[in-house]
C-alpha cells in the first residue's frame, strides 16, 4: 500500500489489484488535484480507511481473497464512505447486487479515467463532500403521504418514526422526485439531478435505484405506489409534497 503525500483535496482510495490500473488512477486523480492511497486488497484497504480520514473508495470487483461485493457491504455497514465499483462490461448481475449493497455508482471495465473523474466528482458533491456551487439551497425537510424526507440530515422517516437505511445514490433520487412532484422526470432528468451526467446506453443505474428505493420503502409500512413509472417516460412521485407535516391543498 502506498500513502498520499499532504494535499488538501479529497482523500480518493483507489482498491485494485492490477498494478498497471492502481498506478495510472494514482498519477491522474493526483494530477487533478486529489490525494490518493492505494491499496491491492480487502487487508490494505481497511489498513488506509483506519489510517486516513477516506473521502471516497474506487473499488474492484474482483480483488483476492476477499472480493469487492463483500467488502461494500461491510464498508457499508459500518461507514458512509461513497463507493464507486469498478466492474466488467459483462457482470450485470455483479453491478446490481453491488448498488443494493450500497455503491454509490460503478464503472464497467475497461473505462475512460476522465468518466471515472466525473462520477467521482458527482458522488462527492451529492455526498457533501465537495461543494456544488451551482446548487440552490433545499427545504431542509420535505413531508409526503405520512413520510418526512430530512434533507441536511439525510434521513428519510415513516409514518412511524422508523428510519429508512438509503445509500447516497437512493436518498438523492428520492430528494430529486420529492422536489419536482406529480411531474413526469426522465432518466436523463434525473441523472443530471442527481449525478450530473447524462445516460449512456445499457445504463441502469437510475432504474437499479427506483427499485431498491421502493423495495426499502415498502418496508417501512409500504410506498403505495409512490414512485410510479412512466411508459416511455420516466418515473414520477405521486404524492403532494409540503414543507409542512400537514400537506399543502
Amino acid at each position: 500500500m502506498n500513502t498520499p503525500e499532504t494535499n488538501p483535496a479529497a482523500h480518493i482510495l483507489v482498491v485494485d489489484d492490477d498494478r498497471d490500473i492502481r498506478e495510472l488512477l494514482a498519477r491522474f486523480l493526483k494530477k487533478h488535484g486529489f490525494r490518493v492511497t492505494t491499496a491491492i486488497d480487502g487487508k490494505e484497504m481497511r489498513r488506509a480507511i483506519a489510517d486516513w480520514s477516506i473521502d471516497l473508495v474506487v473499488l474492484d470487483l474482483m480483488l483476492p481473497g476477499e472480493d469487492g461485493l463483500s467488502l461494500c457491504r461491510n464498508l457499508r455497514a459500518k461507514s458512509a464512505i461513497p463507493i464507486i465499483m469498478l466492474t466488467m462490461m459483462n457482470e450485470e448481475t455483479d453491478r446490481i447486487i453491488g448498488l443494493e449493497m450500497g455503491a454509490d455508482d460503478y464503472l464497467p471495465k475497461p473505462f475512460n479515467p476522465r468518466e471515472l473523474l466525473a462520477r467521482m466528482k458527482a458522488v462527492l458533491r451529492r455526498t457533501k463532500n465537495l461543494p456544488d456551487a451551482g446548487t440552490t439551497a433545499s427545504p431542509k425537510t420535505l413531508y409526503f403521504d405520512g413520510w418526512k424526507l430530512e434533507i441536511g440530515r439525510r434521513q428519510l422517516e415513516s409514518s412511524s418514526g422508523l428510519l429508512i437505511d438509503l445509500s447516497a445514490g437512493e436518498f438523492d433520487l428520492l430528494v430529486a422526485l420529492a422536489e419536482h412532484p406529480q411531474q413526469v422526470l426522465t432518466r436523463d432528468q434525473l441523472l443530471d439531478l442527481t449525478q450530473h451526467r447524462i445516460e449512456t446506453p445499457f445504463d441502469r443505474s437510475i432504474d437499479m435505484q427506483i427499485s431498491r428505493l421502493r423495495r426499502k420503502m415498502e418496508l417501512g409500512e409500504g410506498a403505495n405506489d409512490l414512485i410510479k413509472t412512466v411508459r416511455g417516460g420516466g418515473y414520477m412521485l405521486t404524492a403532494v409534497v409540503s414543507r409542512n407535516e400537514t400537506p399543502d391543498t
